[in-house]
């Protein structure tokens, strides 16, 4: 069984979990891109991936879908492709365009079981959010992995407790504004550093790729470790 090694490290029971859940990855970038492939890797049984974009050139250096051979595709239809080549029994639905104000009706946020955003702006990221809240549907977030060197310095933080990161300020302002007391955040301690070429974000793989591997190892973590999950249920959702 593919799973072999999964299910040897956290148990039968646990796996089981991960097949019967489903997760959504809004944003697919240098970000969101690692974070949907591990969560497939990891045997979740139903990802939905969300992003309008399409991939070009200048995102082979870090998005993890991102080849000479998907310059031109859309983000959402390549991640679909990479994760049935991955695990053909993972319901995958790939959402081909952005998640905001009008298209948010397009989304039954209940159904998910955890909700990874690694979207880039802001106003979509408070959406978001504040409809996740609102289903009391579990989301993470990812702030700013851009313009920094340290892959070693991403932790996992409530939003009201990060410092060094733009983003993180923006969108703390944001969210006090919101009424959202608390968020569970992916940051970086490391403070941006100023790119040697001006006018542009600089980014690395091994940096957005960690960013992404830490959203996905929490989201595991608390899928296997809900207690409102029993065993039964998953068990006739599987089968």
């Amino acid at each position: 069984m593919w799973l072999e090694r999964t299910s040897t490290l956290i148990g039968e029971e646990s796996l089981l979990k991960l097949i019967a859940s489903r997760v959504a990855v809004f944003g697919l970038g240098g970000v969101g891109s690692y974070a949907a492939e591990s969560l497939a890797r990891a045997g979740i049984g139903a990802i939905d991936v969300v992003d309008g974009d399409i991939y070009s050139e200048t995102n082979l250096n870090r998005q993890l879908f991102a080849t000479l051979n998907t310059i031109g595709a859309g983000k959402a239809d390549a991640a679909k492709a990479r994760i049935i080549s991955i695990n053909p029994g993972c319901d995958v639905t790939a959402y081909g365009f952005y998640f905001d104000e009008e298209t948010k009706e397009r989304f039954d946020l209940s159904r998910y079981d955890y909700v990874v955003d690694a979207i880039d702006s802001v106003n979509q990221k408070v959406l978001l959010i504040k409809l996740c809240k609102d289903s009391e549907v579990k989301i993470i977030s990812s702030l700013g992995a851009a313009n920094r060197l340290r892959p070693e310095l991403f932790r996992i933080t409530d939003i009201y407790k990060t410092s060094v990161d733009p983003l993180a300020k923006v969108l703390r302002q944001k969210l006090r504004k919101a009424g959202i007391k608390d968020l569970k955040t992916v940051c970086s301690l490391e403070e941006p550093v100023k790119p040697v070429v001006g006018g542009a974000l600089g980014s690395l793989s091994c940096v957005t790729a960690a960013a992404g591997l830490v959203l996905a190892g929490e989201v595991i973590r608390d899928l296997i470790s809900d207690p409102r999950n029993v065993l039964q249920p998953l068990k006739q959702r599987v089968t």
